[in-house]
């Protein structure tokens, strides 16, 4: 019998729960934690880490999993990692369902950086005014510059490491000309953001875009080589070839 574990967090995680739901797979959906009113899911859910890659090769084997798909955000590397060690040691399929990565078109002004740390380093040294949109994980690097900042987050933050830190509260899919208005109103000169792919969260680029808004540009951080697909319905099709039980075979 086929029990799939779905690590999700993205758009394309909840899209797939749809297809996983809609053909009648046994799923678990499993969320980090770190949202406190996640989008609501068509499969049963589990909320909270696993205790590093052997907690999750101890829960693949607790639970009967024979497949791992692995629809997190490409920023969420650790839990990213820990699966590919856990799968190796249980002998469980693994699929990475990743949305490709933006590419800078024509009239981007973009800044490309590894990390948070050559983000840091990109902005200038005297006042601007930074669109951060980066989440709430990583923002106390950026605390020393003498920046005004905006921060969009799903969450009311309980603390900021920020001064002068302005926040809306509010969850995408967001629009150019939304994103364009929010930007007009706080005066953005900068914008900060994480390459994280996909049409949920581009409007903010095609708004710094029009705005010819300097853009710093996060690459993603480097994964083991893993078999990926770019769409949940690709994610079903590889079902379909790893278990032919799906099919009713």
């Amino acid at each position: 019998m086929m029990r799939v574990l779905l690590l999700g967090g993205t758009t394309e995680a909840s899209r797939l729960a749809q297809l996983l739901a809609g053909a009648g797979v046994e799923a678990v959906f499993s969320y980090a934690g770190r949202t406190a009113a996640p989008v609501a899911q068509p499969l049963p859910l589990r909320i909270g880490g696993f205790g590093g890659p052997a907690g999750l090769a101890a829960y693949l084997d607790g639970q009967r999993i024979t497949h791992l798909i692995d629809a997190t955000h490409p920023f969420a590397a650790q839990i990213s990692r820990n699966a590919q060690v856990a799968c190796v040691a249980q002998g469980v399929p693994l699929l990475a369902l990743q949305r490709p990565e933006w590419q800078a078109g024509p009239g981007d002004l973009w800044t490309r950086v590894p990390d948070i740390a050559g983000a840091v380093a990109a902005l200038p040294t005297s006042p601007a005014r930074v669109f951060l949109a980066i989440g709430k994980q990583t923002l106390a690097p950026f605390a020393p510059l003498p920046h005004d900042w905006l921060l969009r987050l799903v969450d009311p933050p309980e603390a900021l490491p920020l001064p002068r830190a302005q926040v809306v509260i509010a969850r995408g899919p967001f629009t150019a000309e939304g994103d364009r208005s929010l930007m007009q109103a706080h005066r953005i000169t900068h914008l900060v953001a994480k390459n994280s792919g996909g049409a949920g969260a581009s409007a903010k680029l095609a708004a710094a875009r029009d705005l010819r808004i300097q853009v710093v540009m996060i690459d993603r951080p480097a994964l083991p080589d893993r078999a990926t697909v770019a769409t949940p319905e690709l994610a079903l099709d590889w079902l379909h070839q790893v278990a032919p039980a799906l099919r009713g075979a």
